[in-house]
């Protein structure tokens, strides 16, 4: 019976139980179905809607300017940085400006308002920029609101202002009302600011102040600036203006990426030494122009660079880089080059003699003279004679003697020491040696090519060139190539690192090299570089004086004068040269006018970076070797003494006060008490300002103090009855 009434009681349940079942997934497809359709509904149907929804609660994106990377000099002294400035902005066309669409609009506030119209925005901007009176502001704004067609892009000021002068700006009557209702508005610019003015100016180089619309970027003009530009110009990020709960937020979409710093070579003591120096030469001899390069022998490290140019009468500015852009005929100081591939050749040899006569030598019809000539020439000289006097007919009929017939074998004698060398200078622009050759197509090789190529003719090279030869002859035959960045940081850490790279090993033997340096030792000390003889620093080098050639004709453009060298002679740590065009006051001398130049920079920073031990140095009778202690309190005198290891005689030594007194001949102080008794004045005499003053006060006095040094009277005598409060007045000497 139990087995046939169970079934009956739980069909029913079972049966409610599926229903429930089927009813609960039967709406979970409704749902599942609503929400498909929904979706189908918003992706496609109204997907125009919500795009437009999605729009209007994000602004288009901003690009986030990157800081521009800093250039610094060798020791971390800031050269060129970067600093925002802005210009100021109406636009009188703004729909604020426009036909009034209520009674009061903005063109009624700018124009009638007491605190935010123009009689007061003048008045505020008067006193700011200080460029216009308040009429003149008002009379100045007024004519752009009144002109025809008015400006989008009227400017409110002449000038740039900084970030903080717009903050201020910002808060100024009417245009604290906002764009909108102002039409006020600013441009941004990069101002790249050197804080070391010229020095190193054109080498550092500059850039343009447009920041690019497309990429926010700054951009480089030339030197250093437009060489590593793409490091220091960094990356933009973008930055969105997003609607959230009622108001825009800032959204920073790509963090941007600073540009990269760059440490120079530069030296700054240095380079204010070679600008100041060359300056005061450029002044004094009225020159068109002059450069000047300071490089380290052993690294090619330059330490100085300078290009001056006349801006006009009397005034002088870093212009073209002519230290290494100036494709010129480099003159006398080509002729070491020229005897230096003669004795590497065995063409001739420093005593060997050679005639130059009254110092006029015709060949092949042309006309060769020395800067003597006027005075009857030199005569019969040696070849070393020929590079110390700077005689060009000794020069080229030395190189006429092995290489005229041969002339091929002279230039590719130069090539061999390494004058034709790519250095592959870091500055954007630079030159090259151009040293041509017999078989060139391009320029007829005439017949007098040979010798006047021999003393610095038919050649053109870039001055650093030529300092580059002269500094592997101070670097014992090793070239290496003048570099001007030592390294690349980023937020702190180098990144990458620049060390010397030599160019040629040996430019020629050791025997050659020490007969050149015995040359231009002979040169400063013997011939036409007297000038830059020093009493304090030897220097060696050679004088250059050339004509320039204007339209293939000279003497009507004037001479460019030159020396280049070494210094210190015997053990060289730097070499410099210094070339100056067109001076107008004296006679054109490479020795006066830039070795005297070179002169200076040498004593300058010789003076500047010597050192010397002390424990070398013979002593000063006059020397005081023991100083003479002042009185006072005794704890802290001993501990003086006891510091200089100065020996005390403090033996019967009693009080907390004493005085101390270095005799003749010893090497000891002596310490003696000053007796203190209650209720009299005490002997200040002899004590320091502050231990007099404590003692007197200690006692009920007051002190009064003239002078400096140590108490040498007191106006009131010692052992004088104590009146409190009374005053002392004590003379320091």
């Amino acid at each position: 019976m139990a087995e046939d009434i169970e079934p009956k009681e739980f069909a029913p349940k079972s049966n409610r139980i599926i229903f429930c079942y089927f009813f609960i997934v039967f709406l979970l497809v409704c749902v599942a179905g609503s929400v498909l359709i929904r979706a189908s509904q918003t992706a496609f149907v109204e997907r125009d809607y919500w795009l437009h929804l999605d729009s209007i609660q994000k602004r288009p994106d901003r690009l986030v300017y990157p800081s521009r990377g800093n250039i610094f000099s060798a020791d971390g002294k800031l050269m060129a940085t970067s600093v925002p400035c802005y210009y100021l902005y109406i636009d009188f066309a703004a729909d604020c400006y426009s036909n009034k669409t209520k009674k009061w609009s903005s063109l009624d506030t700018f124009l009638y308002s007491k605190h935010n119209g123009v009689d007061s925005l003048s008045v505020y901007l008067s006193r700011k920029l200080k460029d216009r009176t308040p009429a003149g502001y008002k009379k100045y704004l007024l004519s752009g609101l009144n002109a025809k067609k008015k400006s989008r892009q009227f400017p409110i000021c002449r000038d740039k202002v900084s970030y903080s002068d717009l903050k201020e700006i910002k808060k100024f009557p009417f245009l604290r009302l906002g764009v909108f209702k102002s039409g006020f508005y600013t441009r941004e610019m990069v101002e790249r600011q050197k804080p070391f003015g010229t020095l190193a100016s054109r080498t550092i180089g500059d850039t343009f102040r447009d920041i690019d619309p497309k990429t926010g970027l700054t951009k480089g003009k030339n030197g250093l600036e437009l060489q590593y530009d793409t490091l220091l110009h960094g990356v933009a990020g973008l930055n969105s203006v997003r609607r959230l709960g009622g108001g825009w937020t800032n959204v920073v979409e790509v963090e941007p990426v600073e540009g990269m710093d760059i440490r120079t070579t530069i030296d700054i003591n240095i380079q204010d030494i070679a600008e100041k120096s060359l300056l005061d030469m450029l002044k004094k001899i009225d020159a068109a122009s002059g450069t000047a390069v300071v490089m380290e022998v052993a690294t090619g490290e330059v330490k100085a660079i300078t290009n001056m140019g006349r801006i006009h009468e009397g005034v002088y500015g870093e212009d073209t880089n002519h230290a290494v852009a100036d494709e010129t005929e480099p003159g006398s100081t080509f002729k070491v080059a020229s005897i230096m591939v003669a004795l590497e050749d065995g063409v001739c040899q420093p005593g060997d003699t050679v005639d130059v006569g009254n110092g006029i030598y015709m060949y092949k019809g042309a006309r060769m003279t020395d800067h003597n000539n006027n005075k009857g020439g030199y005569g019969r000289i040696s070849v070393e004679q020929a590079i110390w006097y700077s005689s060009n007919i000794g020069v080229a009929k030395t190189v006429l003697k092995g290489y005229e017939k041969n002339p091929t074998k002279f230039v590719e004698g130069l090539y061999r020491i390494g004058l034709n060398e790519d250095l592959r200078l870091e500055i954007p622009g630079a030159g090259r040696a151009k040293i041509r050759r017999p078989d060139d197509t391009v320029r007829y090789w005439s017949k007098t090519a040979l010798p006047w190529m021999s003393f610095g003719y038919e050649t053109q090279i870039p001055p650093i060139y030529t300092l580059a030869f002269y500094n592997a002859i101070a670097n014992n035959g090793k070239m290496v190539r003048p570099i001007f960045t030592k390294e690349i940081l980023h937020n702190g850490k180098t990144v990458q690192s620049f060390s010397t790279e030599v160019v040629r090993e040996s430019i020629c033997s050791e025997r050659t090299l020490n007969m050149i340096k015995d040359m231009l030792l002979g040169v400063v000390e013997k011939g036409t570089g007297k000038a830059v003889h020093s009493d304090f620093v030897r220097i060696a080098g050679k004088t250059g004086t050339a004509q320039i050639a204007s339209g293939g004709v000279y003497r009507q453009a004037g001479h460019q004068v030159a020396f280049c060298g070494y210094f210190p002679a015997d053990e060289p740590k730097y070499s410099c040269i210094v070339v100056i065009r067109q001076p107008r006051n004296g006679y054109p001398s490479g020795g006066t006018m830039s070795g005297g130049v070179v002169k200076a920079i040498a004593e300058k920073v010789y003076a500047s970076h010597m050192s010397f031990d002390i424990r070398d140095m013979e002593k000063d009778s006059l020397a005081v070797m023991l100083p003479q202690p002042k009185a006072g309190e005794r704890d802290a005198l001993e501990y003086v003494l006891n510091k200089l290891d100065i020996e005390a005689d403090n033996d019967s030594i009693e009080t907390k006060w004493v005085t101390a007194k270095r005799e003749d001949g010893r090497e000891d102080v002596k310490l003696k008490d000053i007796p203190i008794r209650e209720g009299l004045v005490p002997n200040v005499v002899g004590m320091g300002a502050k231990d007099a003053v404590y003692l007197l006060e200690s006692v009920g006095l007051q002190a009064s103090l003239n002078g400096m040094g140590r108490v040498s009277s007191q106006s009131i005598s010692p052992g004088s009855r104590v009146s409190k409060g009374q005053t002392v007045s004590l003379t320091l000497k």
